[in-house]
């Protein structure tokens, strides 16, 4: 008998003074039986920090062609494409090709060895931008996690800062590619 994902339900409240972009997000996370928190609160991050009407959830780990998340527009063509942890290069030059921009947000054990075999390939895609994670924001985002959570969001000047009841926690996600 197959695992089933484990359903986690967010409230999630969004002040982005950088792109002027302020709703409230009613969200609904499948971590699949082989993800962690720490992933799934990454892929929640990831949305905190590019949320959109038309943004939605990938079908997850178990599907390679469809990405953590993704942004598309009415005909279906994909605006934004987003990888969280560490994914394969070819993955990502396969993503850049079938859509505007792409975007990864990279954590995890052995991310500065993954960075530094994977460089020079990432930095020549003009529509990728990779960011980083660290292990301490990470391990606190985890933390997190509950089966029904209502976080509060503010972004300004590329510093994020997240409420969940008694818990502030502020991340500032380091860009690794060069700005284009």
């Amino acid at each position: 008998m197959a695992l089933r994902s484990t359903v986690f339900k967010a409230e999630v409240g969004i002040s982005d003074l950088d792109r002027h972009y302020y709703q409230t997000h009613s969200l609904v996370l499948a971590r699949h039986p082989s993800e962690t928190d720490e992933r799934m609160m990454v892929r929640l991050l990831a949305f905190v920090l590019n949320a959109s009407e038309t943004l939605e959830f990938g079908r997850g780990i178990s599907s390679e062609d469809d990405p953590a998340l993704w942004d598309r527009d009415l005909t279906g063509a994909v605006q934004h494409w987003i990888e969280v942890g560490q994914p394969d290069e070819r993955l990502l030059r396969r993503a850049c090709g079938r859509a505007d921009r792409v975007s990864v947000y990279a954590y995890g054990r052995g991310l500065d060895q993954w960075w530094q075999q994977n460089a020079a390939a990432l930095e020549r895609q003009d529509k990728l931008t990779v960011w980083k994670l660290e292990a301490a924001d990470c391990a606190a985002l985890a933390a997190l996690a509950g089966r029904g959570m209502q976080i509060q969001s503010t972004i300004q000047d590329g510093q994020l800062m997240l409420s969940a009841g008694d818990d502030t926690l502020q991340i500032e996600p380091l860009r690794l590619t060069p700005e284009r």
